[in-house]
């Protein structure tokens, strides 16, 4: 089992990439979405492999087929409901075809907290992903916070932009964005203290299960519908390929 310091810097590390997201958004001029389509695609591909060949396999050799895969469907169920109890804002409001585009829309800051609030929400169980990864194998769990940082990048840009044009604040925007990512952390620290003494070897594989059912949900549910919208298919699906490949040559290499 991995150490523990190891495991929460990993999910800060995750966590704070949502703080890059609009650094990247402010350094970058004329940011295109068709970048952010293929690193979206990527980690998708990364989370999609890891969940399947890692976690879920895993949990099926050390508990059954039975029991991991209940699990399994269980972690995407949670964050299905999860993801309807949230307001659900993508990025609609601030696409013009490739670029960011300038609104004067004075809804733009209840755009941004709201945005910022759902994905402080959406960061709560990831957070609780990098952990149990983590513990299970310091391979595992930086596998996942780098497939996670890369998704969480985006997420900074689309909460920092409607808040900069709305307040005029780079700090501002910065903050919201950098705030919002760090319940990533919490949400590690919460699953720790409240279940890391309950954690048996079969509970923790049968954690990473539902770990992997929560990144497959992700996956279908925000990265890849993004990522093609804003990109466009093959860039997503090369992207995606890509970010498998990487995976399983480096889990190769590791074996």
């Amino acid at each position: 089992m991995a150490d523990v310091t190891t495991a929460f810097f990993l999910t800060t590390f995750a966590g704070i990439s949502t703080g890059l997201g609009s650094l990247i958004a402010f350094l970058v001029p004329n940011l295109k979405f068709s970048w952010l389509s293929v690193l979206l695609g990527f980690a998708a591909g990364a989370m999609i492999y890891i969940s399947f060949v890692e976690l879920l396999a895993e949990s099926v050799g050390a508990v059954g087929f039975f029991q991991a895969n209940v699990a399994f469907f269980l972690g995407i169920f949670g964050m299905f409901l999860l993801d309807r109890i949230i307001e659900h804002i993508h990025m609609d409001t601030l696409h013009d075809g490739n670029t960011f585009s300038i609104s004067e829309n004075h809804n733009l800051r209840k755009t941004g907290l709201l945005t910022a609030l759902g994905i402080a929400m959406h960061n709560f169980p990831e957070g609780m992903a990098v952990l149990f990864s983590s513990l299970s194998s310091t391979y595992l769990g930086f596998s996942v916070a780098i497939a996670i940082a890369i998704h969480n990048i985006p997420e900074g840009v689309a909460v920092s932009i409607p808040i900069y044009y709305a307040s005029g604040s780079r700090k501002k925007a910065f903050a919201y964005s950098f705030f919002s990512g760090l319940t990533e952390p919490l949400g590690a620290g919460i699953g720790y203290f409240l279940l890391f003494r309950f954690l048996t070897p079969e509970s923790l594989f049968l954690m990473l299960a539902a770990v992997g059912g929560v990144m497959v949900f992700i996956c279908f549910d925000e990265l890849l519908p993004i990522a093609i919208k804003y990109g466009n298919e093959h860039l997503t699906f090369l992207g995606v390929f890509s970010g498998m490949l990487v995976v399983a040559l480096s889990l190769y290499f590791m074996y």
